[in-house]
């Protein structure tokens, strides 16, 4: 009993199945515990911005090799793109293969078009041009206060790289940095203790607003997504890990704790900061991290792109459209900008889904309302799919860049439960002795 109070992983465990019961045996009561959800992830992203400064800075500074840095961003980018159309390609072969939507008779102009006119409207900021504009802050202030993890994301490369190229004039401000981050891990470490809490009234709002019920008349879209997801993280991120030298199973174990809190909440970002520091621990290049990581949350969103896809031919399919191959290669086009247009918009997936579908223009945008009100009950494994695909892409990237200590993470991996405890008694990365 002592052991299951001072284990996360069994906390939020429990935490999940009372508020799911909650919400499907007291809808009222269960919608009424979203405060609770939104307030975690709230002192989460809180958190976010500063951690990721700390890190990319401190990072940067300390590798000292600036071609080393660009060296590493370009082998993210490669990866990220790699691993997107992978995921975008998997999610046009299930919708073709298990063909969810078909039977479905649906008429588009029956549809409630004013459903999903939230947002069907943002879609024309989702140009290339204003997406690389969008990326450079207003100004520093304005970064942080937004909150866009890719604007603090560039600053920070800049504050690193001059902190860098001062060399020992900047070591005062780069102790600073240290300290601060050390704060800020702390704070993370008090946090998660909440996220018991906050897994229950995120989940108890969920079944409670949308009910179970809703899951029925749309499960086999629902299944054939959840059965891609795992189809994804079993064969292809685990032959990346392979590739590494690391067992797949080993590192979900590992990240266990994360996967709970991120089925619970359906934000990645809930675990971001813990993410940050694991991938520190297990043996993978402290820069390496500071830069895949925050970039892995815009550009390497492997369960968003499976989203996607197969939406977009389900959608197709209810509504009896042909969708000839050279369309469905437009398709992909398409999604590869969008799916990366929509990383500083508010409403992620659904907003990009509704910008391919304007763009493509032979799938009815109002089509959206087929899938509206199981969106919420998919966004869990597009939360957890983005959240192991980011982490195993700090593990490639450090692999892949000589920077992986492979020995060290074989041990952690076998040994899991030592860095459990570390993170959540002292709230921060342990910091090796010499280096």
């Amino acid at each position: 009993m002592k052991k299951l109070a001072r284990s996360l992983y069994a906390q939020v465990i429990i935490a999940v199945i009372v508020g799911a019961l909650l919400g499907h045996y007291f809808p009222g009561a269960g919608a009424a515990m979203k405060p609770f959800g939104e307030g975690f992830i709230k002192l989460v992203r809180m958190l976010i911005v500063p951690i990721v400064f700390c890190t990319v800075v401190s990072g940067i500074a300390k590798m000292g090799d600036l071609k080393k840095v660009g060296r590493v961003g370009l082998k993210g980018i490669v990866y990220f793109e790699v691993l997107s159309t992978a995921a975008l390609v998997i999610g046009l072969l299930v919708a073709h293969l298990f063909r969810p939507g078909v039977g479905m008779n649906v008429n588009p102009a029956a549809l409630d078009a004013k459903a999903v006119t939230a947002y069907a409207t943002p879609t024309h900021h989702l140009g290339t041009v204003q997406f690389l504009l969008n990326i450079i802050p207003r100004d520093v202030a304005d970064a942080f206060a937004k909150g866009d993890i890719l604007q603090v994301l560039v600053f920070s490369l800049l504050f690193g790289v001059a902190l860098a190229c001062i060399k020992d004039d900047g070591l005062p401000v780069l102790k600073f940095l240290d300290g601060i981050g050390k704060v800020f891990f702390r704070i993370v470490g008090i946090v998660m203790h909440l996220a018991p809490i906050g897994a229950f009234g995120a989940m108890a709002f969920t079944v409670g607003q949308y009910g179970a019920g809703t899951l029925l008349s749309l499960s086999k879209l629902i299944l054939c997504f959840y059965g891609t997801s795992l189809l994804f993280i079993l064969v292809i991120l685990g032959l990346v890990m392979r590739w590494t030298g690391l067992g797949l199973f080993k590192f979900l174990r590992y990240i266990k704790e994360e996967i709970l809190i991120v089925l619970g909440t359906s934000s990645s970002e809930s675990a971001l900061p813990l993410m940050m520091e694991k991938m520190e621990k297990l043996g993978c290049s402290k820069p390496v991290v500071g830069l895949v990581i925050p970039m892995g949350y815009s550009f390497n969103l492997d369960g968003t792109s499976i989203y996607l896809t197969l939406a977009t031919l389900f959608i197709a399919q209810a509504c009896n459209i042909h969708v000839p191959l050279a369309e469905q290669l437009e398709i992909l086009a398409v999604l590869l900008l969008t799916s990366k247009g929509a990383a500083a918009v508010t409403g992620g997936g659904f907003i990009t889904l509704a910008a391919t579908l304007s763009a493509v223009g032979n799938i009815p945008v109002s089509g959206l309302a087929l899938i509206l009100g199981v969106d919420r009950f998919m966004s869990e494994a597009r939360a957890i799919t983005n959240l192991i695909g980011n982490g195993i892409a700090s593990v490639a990237v450090s692999k892949w860049e000589g920077e992986l200590d492979l020995a060290k993470a074989r041990d952690i991996l076998d040994h899991p439960r030592r860095v459990e405890e570390m993170i959540m008694t002292t709230g921060g990365p342990v910091q090796d002795e010499g280096k």
